[in-house]
């Protein structure tokens, strides 16, 4: 029997890695001798590095930058050396978890750390980049990360724009004398599931200004802020790609991206899936196991376990699902490869036992899934 674990980590609890040697544990107590290959994932948010550099053998870099706020901060990233690719993880230098909520500001944050990363990696000898851009705090039309790069933007007195979304309504000039000639030389890939357009009802200000510390009134500043830098990129560089599925990813990054970097947008899951060569590892598989903290229909927007699912889907394995909780209408999911779902609490628990206790639960729910399948395996063979 050959099984191929492929979690993703569940959040304020354990690393996808970390699930994936629980899962293998509980299998093994029913299958001692199967073939267990444990392949942790994760869907382009935090925790993608680890994932990645966990099965690739990758290394851990350091670098101190520049936080949301402009604090100093020490951040990581991934370099795989015999591809010459590094990971950025835009989290780690503009992540919304770096703030206290009460030092959220949607008007201010810049993704400038995020830049410096990359220059690190242009330093390193990178020949491409991923940059995973979940779970950001910023809302600056990735105008930081550009002038960490050497962009410069400038307001009508040809001075220097103030770090943050809000003050691009005053930009009039943009000047990439400066910009690191080494972009043009480097592949970029940006690991994200968000698909909003840069401006608009649906934009990166109105649906995401929100959790970043942005009030109503200031949402509609910011999105015409984001809106008037749009019309001067737009004009520099004679095409406009504010409405590009995705430029509203990451308070705008997407759209820095695409335009300034020529990135190319993918899933976040298959980003992943690819580096850590998933679909060669489950050929010839019985079984695939995957999970996630929260399980439902949310995770048809291209979370690890829907993608996961995908590519099993295509050579027709079956695809158990552990998660923490199961949520609305998860069942939608099995129209798109889940076999079957299970969470892990039996019965009444706080989400911090649950946390808590994760690796143990995650287990002992494996082995009630085993035994399950051990029943079905020797009847059968009763039958022959």
């Amino acid at each position: 029997m050959k099984v191929v674990i492929a979690p993703d980590s569940f959040k304020d609890s354990l690393s996808a890695h970390d699930i994936a040697k629980a899962i293998a544990s509980g299998w093994q107590k029913v299958f001692p001798d199967a073939e267990i290959i444990q392949c942790p994932m994760a869907d382009g948010g935090e925790g993608s590095i680890e994932a990645v550099l966990e099965v690739c053998s990758g290394q851990w870099r350091e670098q101190i930058v520049q936080g949301p706020l402009s604090e100093s901060i020490r951040a990581k990233w991934g370099w795989l050396d015999a591809k010459k690719i590094a990971i950025i993880e835009m989290a780690q230098a503009s992540g919304i978890q770096l703030l206290q909520p009460s030092q959220r500001d949607a008007c201010l944050s810049s993704t400038y750390g995020t830049g410096q990363l990359i220059l690190a990696a242009l330093d390193a000898g990178a020949q491409n980049i991923i940059l995973t851009i979940g779970g950001s705090a910023t809302n600056d039309a990735g105008t930081g990360l550009l002038k960490a790069l050497g962009a410069e933007f400038l307001d009508s007195d040809h001075n220097p724009l103030p770090a943050g979304g809000i003050a691009l309504q005053n930009l009039t000039e943009i000047n990439l004398d400066q910009f690191d000639p080494r972009i043009q030389q480097t592949q970029f890939l940006l690991a994200a599931d968000v698909t909003n357009p840069l401006c608009g009802p649906n934009g990166a200000s109105h649906i995401f200004g929100p959790q970043k510390g942005a009030s109503p009134q200031q949402v509609l500043e910011l999105d015409q802020a984001l809106s008037h830098f749009a019309d001067v990129t737009a004009q520099y560089f004679g095409f406009d790609q504010r409405n590009e599925t995705g430029a509203g990813a990451a308070g705008g990054l997407g759209f820095a991206a695409k335009t300034f970097l020529k990135a190319k947008f993918r899933s976040g899951v298959e980003v992943i899936a690819e580096l850590n060569q998933l679909a060669t590892k489950i050929q010839g598989a019985d079984w695939v196991i995957t999970g996630e903290g929260k399980f439902d229909e949310q995770t048809l927007n291209g979370k690890t376990p829907f993608g996961v699912a995908k590519i099993a889907q295509a050579t027709n394995i079956p695809v158990i699902v552990i998660a923490g909780t199961l949520g609305q209408n998860y069942q939608a999911l099995y129209e798109h490869g889940i076999t079957a779902a299970f969470s892990l609490t039996s019965g009444p628990t706080s989400l911090e036992e649950a946390c808590r206790n994760a690796a143990e639960l995650v287990s002992a729910r494996t082995t009630d899934i085993a035994r399950l399948i051990q029943s079905s395996v020797l009847k059968n063979h009763e039958a022959h």
